[in-house]
């Protein structure tokens, strides 16, 4: 990974592919929302190899000599925002029998109408790349169980047993912590891309089977929500559990009623009483639990619920406003009768091969989907851990200089680690170098598709004069169906899920983007309406689990609806209608 002056000051920056020309934002800016930090890019490049290339050779359906090409080919870093390939995904669907282009962007990226078309080369239609492409669908198709995933479960468990104590760890036990996982969760995500892809696989031919058969591919929808075991909805049945014990407590109620800015200080002071501090112990599994989770979890640089236990305890206050009736379990256990209701319907209007077709492709789908969940649960798991130790080096390295900041270590390459561990005061101008870069790069908004070369940075808009016209009433904005269902409620347009100011019930959530840690902010409103993601995005398959409304890809809503009007959102169809402005 190089460092490029964009103008701003070095930064890094990859090279992009000349076979494979566009790439996008589309799902990496769920994943990784901001801007990079220097070390946990360039340590995962030096030690974590390249997952997505095992796994396209994985499937057969890429070739090897379009893996080796001299370049950030599938996924990269380019001014300073995490991007995929878009041209690859595309070049997947001409070889997938029966795929097309358009239902590849719906379903893992939500892009279309907004990335360049395709441009047809040489070699995209590939005999051979497409027979071993069918074979493994044809693998996946007939799964049923996935055994690497309990081995990495596994591996990761023993890994975390074998955790030195981070308070008392020496420097160099820190690093090994550090640059030894590389391996392990670069291995893990090989198997976590390939289960992505499987569970993508399944939802296709489902939605193809229903809408060549029943008329209506959107009743796929249907027939994966409410599916339990989902990995990333536990968090959001967790919290609702504490916003009870608060809703239905008054001392507690009284301590939340003051904000949740002190709010932790507040509930130390009040220990003794038998509510706060049932609660707080409560609060405290959680974290235990459920601490890796946070807005940018991949990134182990930045907070997560763990490290400031403010994001989850805003959570809580907006969610002990809501009724009994929107509870998760409530919610979820409508959506899965629903669920088997319309799997009979199904079934009984299949015959022969189209049945079992019909019932190895749901199947199918249910596994991967739940691993998929399983999967992330398991590598955030395994990053927050490594979060930890790094924080706690860069806060011994800090001691070392007179200004120094723990987070200074976060600025330093791979390459860099151990002189700045040697000599940090060294790295000084290096270091506000770069945290400078970056500040400056987090208020542009990088494009959200490009090919072959990045525009300009230059060119990027700035945040705050990025706007689009406001929506008038009767305005219907289109989208991507995430969740079936229709509601209507008063748009809140929350963009930090940490600012979710008065959000609650009534409310539809309008937001940028959302990571399985927005998706608690998902109990206590009536629908979610979401700028980029596809169909496979993780929130959505939270939002199917908890019974939400939901439509993505709704280019541009965060900026065109306005905050408090009156929405409807039609998740079979994809819709938000703008009722009153």
């Amino acid at each position: 990974m190089q460092l490029e002056d964009f103008g701003l000051g070095p930064y890094p920056h990859g090279t992009p592919s000349s076979r494979f020309p566009v790439y996008t934002r589309g799902n990496a800016g769920e994943v990784y929302p901001e801007v990079v930090y220097p070390l946990s890019t360039t340590m995962a490049e030096a030690l974590g190899g390249d997952p997505f290339s095992d796994a396209l050779l994985a499937t057969g359906v890429i070739t090897r000599a379009e893996c080796e090409e001299d370049a950030d080919v599938h996924m990269g870093i380019f001014g300073g925002y995490s991007y995929l390939n878009l041209s690859v995904s595309r070049v997947i669907a001409v070889r997938t029998p029966g795929a097309t282009i358009e239902e590849t962007d719906s379903t893992f990226l939500g892009s279309e109408g907004i990335a360049p078309p395709h441009i047809s080369q040489w070699g995209d239609r590939n005999p051979v790349a497409i027979i071993r492409g069918v074979r493994y669908g044809l693998k996946v198709l007939l799964a049923r169980q996935i055994p690497h995933l309990a081995t990495d479960m596994s591996a990761a468990a023993e890994w975390k047993a074998a955790l030195p104590d981070i308070s008392t760890a020496t420097d160099d036990e820190l690093v090994d912590v550090m640059t030894g996982s590389a391996p392990m969760v670069s291995r893990m995500f090989t198997g976590h891309l390939l289960v992505s892809g499987g569970a993508g696989a399944g939802l296709y031919m489902l939605r193809e089977l229903c809408s060549r058969k029943l008329g209506d591919g959107s009743l796929a929808l249907s027939l994966v929500s409410g599916i339990g075991d989902i990995a990333s909805a536990e968090p959001s049945f967790a919290l609702w559990d504490l916003s009870r014990m608060v809703a239905g407590d008054t001392t507690l109620t009284e301590l939340f009623d003051q904000g949740v800015e002190g709010l932790a200080d507040r509930l130390a002071a009040t220990s003794g009483t038998s509510s706060v501090d049932g609660f707080s112990a409560s609060f405290d599994r959680f974290l235990d639990d459920y601490g890796s989770r946070g807005p940018n979890e991949w990134e182990m640089a930045c907070e997560v619920w763990g490290t400031d236990p403010s994001m989850p305890l805003v959570i809580i206050d907006r969610m002990r406003l809501a009724d009994d009736d929107h509870a998760p379990a409530a919610r979820s256990g409508v959506r899965a009768g629903e669920r088997e209701t319309a799997v009979v319907a199904a079934r009984a209007q299949m015959r022969g091969i189209t049945r079992w077709l019909f019932d190895r492709a749901l199947t199918s789908t249910v596994l991967y989907s739940r691993a998929r969940e399983q999967g992330k649960t398991m590598l955030v798991g395994i990053i927050h851990d490594v979060r930890l130790a790094a924080r706690e080096l860069g806060r011994r390295i800090a001691e070392m200089t007179p200004d120094g900041r723990p987070g200074d270590l976060w600025y330093v390459t791979y390459g860099e680690l151990d002189d700045y561990r040697s000599d940090p005061g060294a790295f000084a101008d290096v270091v506000a170098s770069r945290r400078e870069t970056r500040d400056s790069l987090s208020q542009l908004v990088p494009p959200f598709c490009f090919s072959g070369e990045m525009p300009p940075i230059d060119t990027w808009a700035r945040r705050v004069d990025f706007t689009a016209d406001e929506a008038l009433a009767g305005t219907v904005l289109t989208g991507i169906s995430g969740c079936s269902g229709v509601a209507r409620g008063r748009a809140r347009v929350v963009t930090d899920p940490s600012d979710p100011g008065d959000l609650g019930p009534g409310d539809v959530l309008i937001a940028p983007l959302t990571d399985p840690s927005w998706t608690p902010l998902f109990v206590p409103v009536e629908a979610v309406v979401v700028d980029v993601g596809g169909q496979l995005s993780h929130a959505v398959i939270v939002s199917r689990e908890l019974g939400i409304p939901c439509v993505v890809a709704v280019t541009g809503a965060t900026l065109s609806i306005p905050d408090g009007a009156l929405v409807e959102v039609d998740g079979s169809a994809g819709t938000v209608t703008l009722l009153e402005g």
